[in-house]
């Protein structure tokens, strides 16, 4: 359940409501994709804009549309542990696959906080809990050590790593047998190199296929056939996720490509022109019709 590609599957709006009918459309053509796995809410979900209601809706609508066919791992995190504990049973209770668990934001918690927390939603909520260590957008992060602690508790599966150390991953193989994913495109094979299992993708968004032929390789042990991948996403993956913070680019790309609208909810707002320009040439230069 918890290997290979997973999308972190945008939310798509218009006229700032959640478009519901786009998002159906998306789950379908990952489906048709073969992907591994869909994500809804996480940070690429933009869920720190969406209502709790939205939130919730959202995870239904996922959940009931891909009715059972791939894994379904929602965002539930919170930096409250009382919500993350309230949207996690919410999660379980409409057929959650397992949940996305992002360390808590703002409140800059010790290890220890770290730990109460994310063992209070594992106890709480008979469900497969993947934790999601980004520090870049939380303002602090979980050591090797923790997430080594945390891997006892039963629930706890599988770790996002999105620090972008290598060495954290390594670690974090060295201390315990956890799962880990990639929390970034262009890492995924380096991190498969120190036992790395897969990504929960960004840019799988619009080439589910090709990240999903990377890791298959990857899975069946073929890293030399998985570099041509990794050469191929590279530049597309590095280049697109630098120009401005996720998920800005891959809407913008999205929009390019007619997948979805490009827009966002405040404090997000979209790529500039020139921004666009170029990620249009970037777009055809991977060899995708813009």
């Amino acid at each position: 359940m918890f290997s290979g590609t997973m999308v972190a599957i945008i939310t798509p709006f218009y006229n700032g409501k959640v478009d519901y009918n786009t998002l159906d459309e998306l789950i379908g053509f990952h489906l048709k994709s073969g992907i591994d796995g869909i994500v809804p809410c996480g940070t690429t979900g933009e869920s720190p804009t969406l209502s709790h209601d939205e939130h919730r809706h959202v995870i239904e609508r996922v959940i009931k549309k891909v009715a059972g066919k791939v894994p379904v791992i929602p965002g539930t995190g919170s930096n409250s542990t009382a919500e993350a504990i309230e949207l996690t049973a919410f999660a379980k209770k409409i057929g959650a696959d397992a949940s996305l668990q992002v360390t808590p934001y703002y409140n800059k918690p010790t290890q220890e906080g770290f730990y109460q927390h994310f063992k209070a939603v594992a106890e709480e909520v008979d469900l497969p809990v993947v934790l999601y260590n980004i520090p870049g957008r939380c303002g602090a992060g979980m050591t090797a050590s923790t997430i080594a602690r945390l891997a006892k508790l039963e629930n706890v599966v599988a770790v996002k790593e999105a620090t972008g150390k290598l060495d954290q991953a390594s670690e974090i193989a060295s201390l315990c047998d956890l799962t880990i994913l990639s929390g970034d495109d262009s890492l995924t094979l380096p991190l498969a190199s120190v036992g790395g299992k897969g990504v929960i993708s960004v840019v799988a968004n619009i080439i589910p296929g090709d990240v999903k032929a990377m890791t298959d390789l990857i899975l069946e042990g073929d890293f030399i056939a998985a570099r041509k991948w990794h050469n191929k996403l590279f530049r597309l993956s590095k280049v697109m996720l630098s120009m401005a913070t996720n998920p800005i680019p891959i809407k913008a790309a999205m929009e390019i490509l007619d997948m979805a609208s490009d827009e966002m909810r405040l404090p997000m707002t979209p790529l500039s022109s020139s921004q666009k320009q170029e990620l249009k040439t970037l777009l055809s230069d991977y060899g995708l019709s813009v």
